[in-house]
């Protein structure tokens, strides 16, 4: 849009900001207009709808557009920065997990269950069927298995409440750990990620059930060798088999400690090439003419990122454009890279997913998806696995070089060893792929060196994605059999166990298994009734929502609720870190005028509350009840 041509004083900038504004949103005199009429104002707010309340991200661009175009730099940033929590917001609403493998109305009552089971199971009411099916032939362990599943809204208040998983083990159940994460609301359906760790015989079939459907369940806690401590992405982690850090600044991942007897730790020592030096130094690439090198080692923090924590694995996903060395005097949006690190308990090994999205047609002189940097000698052996699968021990053979889909080092005498394994490599709408990668023992006698290059000298279209998935070994590479477990290992993560829907047998010979699933009051044996306290908690409101104040239940602040005695315990979330004091909620600070601790001592019974708060997992606008999405006007 071209500004008018204006005679006379020459307008500042705040004058054309005013001036543009009123050009885009007609709304503001229409807004000062109603304020003087009492009955059109309280016409206008009965029907005011969310679009009222907000703007959209068209909106925005429109009011960034014309902020840049008059050098305001600072609203500019002010409406980057408001875009980006629009589009936030957009994503918790209609992001998608990925198609379900259990529906919604795939379920059976569990009263419909054997009278043994059902009794376990006393408290929950639902349940879906789901078979897991070794077809590889391999035996698994604790075999990392991640689900898509999708619940009716009207049966389950909280996923990570009430889910609770049990393997059919002849004519018994027995409960296993799980781990729900990622749970959205999509209509009248709840969708949820369901992790377990799956032990399973070769070649044979298993059945499951997910039991829901308990507003007395509480937050399950699984034991487990998994670690985390720290906030945003730069954690601390570690399992049975060893340690690690993720950078404070950028997130990569900076050093790995073995948990063996010397305790081998790798690391890359020095001053890096200005960052923080790591021991995984992808993704990156070289411009054209080799004028300089975008890394996302150089994101002075991490442009976008999320964290996903649980008893049975940690997500951390970053992604964005990568840094010049002068960044921002370079910042090219051509290239979008996107990086997950996922480890689990008990398994000595992880997992890096990537991508790098070309957003529009670049030149690039030199692009790699995958390099690790050991200082200090740690190793004295090479390792490398051609498209064959099979490992071999020492140099690439020439005619391998640009095939190779595992490399690695380890030491002769101590057996500690670090092997990638390629399980994913593809390009879309790219020029095919090298697989190279060469294990180096001695880079510049600084330490060992493996750098998989893709293209050098190439043009990438926009629209090409380059992805890859790869695994890397922490465990110890024996003198013998040491090849064939690295195989073995190899082979089952390429052949996944096939789940899908399943149906119990019409008859079942169920014998009573030991214990129950509930913890105590879980199954309608709490002390004091639950259900009183979740009344009770429905008149604790949100007062700095004026008209429609929600309750705390309305907006899911509450993840979970305990009765020990006569002590209840509420672990709560706050909406944002903008407003991290709790005691708004819990005890009235700031002029709340309906506490939590005030309205549970109200109920028979408690004679104290303790209100906990937490960070993890983030609030977000899926935890809405059907109610508060009607207060919000959404």
């Amino acid at each position: 849009m071209e500004m008018p041509t204006m005679k006379g004083p020459r307008l500042d900038t705040t004058h054309w900001t005013a001036i543009l504004l009123c050009m885009v949103s007609g709304s503001v005199l229409f807004a000062a207009d109603a304020a003087s009429d009492p009955a059109t104002a309280a016409r206008s707010l009965r029907e005011t709808r969310y679009s009222d309340r907000t703007d959209s991200v068209a909106d925005k661009l429109r009011h960034l557009e014309g902020a840049y175009r008059l050098k305001d730099f600072r609203l500019a940033r002010a409406l980057a920065d408001s875009i980006r929590q629009t589009l936030q917001f957009e994503e918790q609403q209609e992001s998608s997990l990925g198609a379900a493998l259990v529906g919604a109305e795939a379920f059976v009552p569990v009263s419909s269950l054997p009278a043994a089971w059902r009794d376990w199971a006393r408290g929950w009411t639902y349940a879906k069927v789901l078979s897991l099916e070794e077809t590889a032939g391999e035996a698994r362990a604790a075999e990392p298995v991640e689900l898509v599943t999708a619940f009716r809204a009207d049966q389950t208040a909280s996923l990570a409440r009430e889910v609770r998983v049990a393997r059919v083990e002849g004519s018994v159940l027995r409960e296993v750990r799980s781990q729900v994460t990622e749970e959205v609301r999509r209509g009248h359906e709840r969708h949820c990620r369901l992790t377990l760790l799956v032990d399973s015989p070769a070649r044979q079939r298993t059945h499951w059930l997910i039991l829901y459907g308990n507003p007395d369940a509480e937050l399950p806690d699984y034991p487990t060798d998994l670690k985390v401590t720290g906030e945003g992405f730069g954690l601390d982690l570690e399992n049975e088999y060893f340690r690690g850090s993720l950078s404070k600044q950028m997130g990569q991942l900076e050093r790995l400690i073995y948990k063996r007897e010397h305790g081998q730790e790798l690391f890359a020592g020095g001053e890096g090439h200005g960052e923080p030096p790591g021991i995984d130094w992808a993704h990156d690439y070289v411009t054209s003419g080799n004028f300089q090198k975008l890394r996302i080692t150089n994101w002075p923090a991490s442009p976008d990122y999320e964290v996903i924590r649980g008893p049975l694995s940690l997500t951390v996903r970053r992604w964005g454009f990568p840094a010049s060395p002068i960044h921002p005097v370079f910042t090219p949006s051509r290239m979008n890279i996107f990086v997950e690190y996922r480890f689990y308990a008990g398994t000595p090994w992880f997992i890096k997913t990537g991508s790098m999205q070309v957003i529009q047609d670049i030149e690039i002189g030199y692009l790699r998806d995958d390099e690790w940097v050991f200082s200090g000698m740690s190793f004295n052996e090479t390792l490398w696995m051609g498209r064959d699968g099979k490992l071999r021990i020492g140099p690439v053979a020439p005619s391998q070089a640009e095939d190779l889909w595992g490399v690695g080092f380890f030491h002769r005498e101590t057996r500690d060893a670090f092997i990638g394994l390629f399980l994913e490599h593809t390009a879309e709408n790219a020029p095919p792929l090298t697989h190279t990668g060469t294990p180096t023992l001695h880079y510049k006698w600084h330490g060992h060196v493996w750098s998989r290059a893709l293209y050098q000298g190439a043009t990438l279209r926009a629209g090409a994605v380059l992805r890859q998935r790869n695994a890397y070994l922490t465990l110890p590479f024996p003198e013998s059999g040491g090849a064939e477990i690295v195989e073995g290992i190899r082979r089952r993560m390429l052949s996944s166990l096939v789940a899908s829907p399943a149906s119990l047998p019409a008859v079942i010979d169920a014998s009573a298994p030991s214990g129950r699933l509930a913890r105590p009051g879980e199954a309608g044996d709490s002390p004091i009734s639950k259900k009183a306290l979740w009344e009770a908690l429905g008149n604790c409101r949100d007062e700095q929502l004026y008209e429609a104040r929600p309750s705390i239940v309305d907006l899911g602040l509450v993840y979970d609720l305990r009765v020990r005695g006569d002590v209840v315990q509420v672990l709560m979330a706050m909406p944002n870190r903008g407003r991290p004091r709790l005691g708004f909620f819990a005890y009235g600070s700031g002029g709340n005028a309906s506490p939590v601790r005030d309205v549970l001592l109200k109920v028979p019974g408690v004679r104290r509350v303790v209100v906990e708060q937490t960070w993890e997992p983030p609030w977000n606008s899926n935890r809405l009840t059907d109610e508060g999405r009607r207060k919000l006007g959404l």
